[in-house]
């Protein structure tokens, strides 16, 4: 029975949340501030020390290095046996079928902002038959409402993950004001970010126990 932790958005407060035991940590982007490389060395080397035999990693809009200089950064992340970079990839762990990508709707162009049609594209290429799917942005509709209460998430996204992939788990973050779990259709969305709008980090990791 597989303990999986999930966590995202922390933004270089890394450091403040504390991980359980688990066998594998999951992080669904914006690990720093800006992306720099001190940011992202600070990050790695604190993820490498958590207490998770596996660690899958994706990039978020404020990762910029992963972007910029993509063959640095994931040099950097090579340098650790047990962390598995995604970026619109997929990997197997412990029988577990992941697929990541750090892709989001474009605003005020940040890292791995897409237009429409490179969404409509990105997103087509997500395999079906997946256990986990893990993205930066979360789905249109599913805890994804701001403050301000306006759902901001990606309907095309929202749309294969309802029809064509239908992965057991989808985790993301992103929207901080939509921390939570749900299940529709079968389906566990979780979003994990684990900063409040306020860039605090009070939101616990969620722990999922695999039957």
């Amino acid at each position: 029975m597989p303990k999986i932790v999930c966590i995202s958005d922390t933004h270089n407060l890394h450091s403040k949340i504390k991980i359980p035991e688990c066998d594998i940590l999951i992080h669904a982007g914006d690990a720093t501030g800006r992306g720099t490389l001190k940011e992202v060395s600070s990050f790695l080397y604190w993820l490498s020390q958590q207490p998770a035999k596996h660690k899958v990693l994706i990039s978020g809009n404020h990762d910029w290095i992963y972007e910029s200089d993509s063959f640095i950064a994931k040099n950097l992340v090579s340098q650790y046996q047990d962390i598995v970079y995604l970026e619109n990839s997929s990997a197997e762990i412990m029988g577990l079928k992941f697929y990541g990508s750090p892709i989001t709707p474009r605003f005020f162009d940040w890292a791995f902002n897409a237009d429409e049609e490179d969404l409509y594209d990105t997103w087509s290429k997500i395999p079906d038959g997946i256990d986990f799917l893990i993205t930066h942005g979360p789905p249109h509709g599913v805890l994804d409402i701001t403050d301000e209460g306006d759902a901001v998430g990606c309907p095309i996204l929202a749309n294969e993950i309802m029809y064509r992939i239908k992965p057991k788990y989808h985790v993301f973050g992103h929207i901080h004001e939509g921390y939570g779990q749900q299940k529709i259709e079968g389906i566990t969305y979780v979003n994990a970010s684990s900063c409040n709008r306020r860039y605090q980090p009070v939101n616990q990791p969620i722990v999922l126990e695999l039957p």
